[in-house]
């Protein structure tokens, strides 16, 4: 595990970027494994930037989200789909095709889920961006007594829901479910950069990273993969000084 600190959200941004497009500059076809939510917002900003200065080439990479709410089409504007268009798919020049958010609005969500497991099976990916739930979720694997190694429909636990609520209406708009990448899918990952912010995730990230290995918080189980790196900022890494 490599834990860096970062003493303003700008050179934590810029390090994040700095590794996923290091990776495609030695590797043009590699997989990434992205996330939502506001965590990497700054980092994909920061790619859009390299690749409008010409520094950087999606061309050939491919991707696959973690997760997507179960009832919203890829339209809506709450959507994860919507959410990557908006801050990088569209904004670089990578091929549509080679996207994959899970659909939110398949008639059978149990095929849905084998299939997109299928597709991370035959595309390994490289590198898997996580960020950090309050409650140590990654992706929409909530704290449970057992978890789902598998991509699976997920039922939301209210901390999850009302943490969502700012990018809905109201809280009563929010999904209930999601489709999510399982933990065994993100911990296949040649390489995952774990991003936490604010003082609000300290205890947590260091729950996950330096306490017991628990299905109760699932983030803690990234201790057991040999390549983790985790960028934080100076409020959610006080305790790791």
């Amino acid at each position: 595990m490599n834990l860096l600190t970062f003493r303003t959200e700008e050179d934590l941004n810029r390090a994040g970027a700095g590794l996923i497009a290091s990776l495609l500059r030695i590797n043009p076809r590699a997989v990434l494994g992205l996330a939502t939510g506001s965590t990497p917002i700054g980092i994909y900003a920061e790619l859009v930037k390299l690749y409008e200065s010409g520094s950087l080439s999606f061309a050939k990479a491919r991707s696959y989200n973690l997760d997507e709410y179960v009832g919203l089409s890829g339209s809506h504007p709450a959507s994860y789909r919507c959410f990557m268009n908006t801050h990088l798919f569209n904004r670089v020049d990578i091929d549509p095709a080679n996207t994959h958010v899970p659909n939110g609005l398949a008639v059978d969500l149990e095929q849905e889920c084998a299939y997109y497991d299928a597709m991370i099976e035959d595309d390994r990916i490289d590198l898997q961006l996580l960020g950090l739930g309050h409650n140590g979720h990654i992706g929409f694997n909530e704290p449970d007594d057992e978890l789902i190694p598998g991509t699976h429909a997920a039922t939301l636990q209210q901390r999850t829901i009302e943490a969502n609520a700012r990018f809905f209406e109201s809280e009563d708009d929010v999904p209930k479910q999601a489709i999510t990448m399982g933990v065994a899918g993100i911990m296949k990952a040649r390489q995952i950069m774990l991003v936490v912010r604010g003082e609000s995730k300290a205890r947590i990230a260091e729950q996950a990273l330096t306490g017991p290995i628990t299905t109760q918080c699932p983030a803690s189980l990234l201790q057991l993969h040999p390549n983790l790196v985790v960028l934080m900022d100076e409020a959610a890494g006080a305790w790791a000084k």
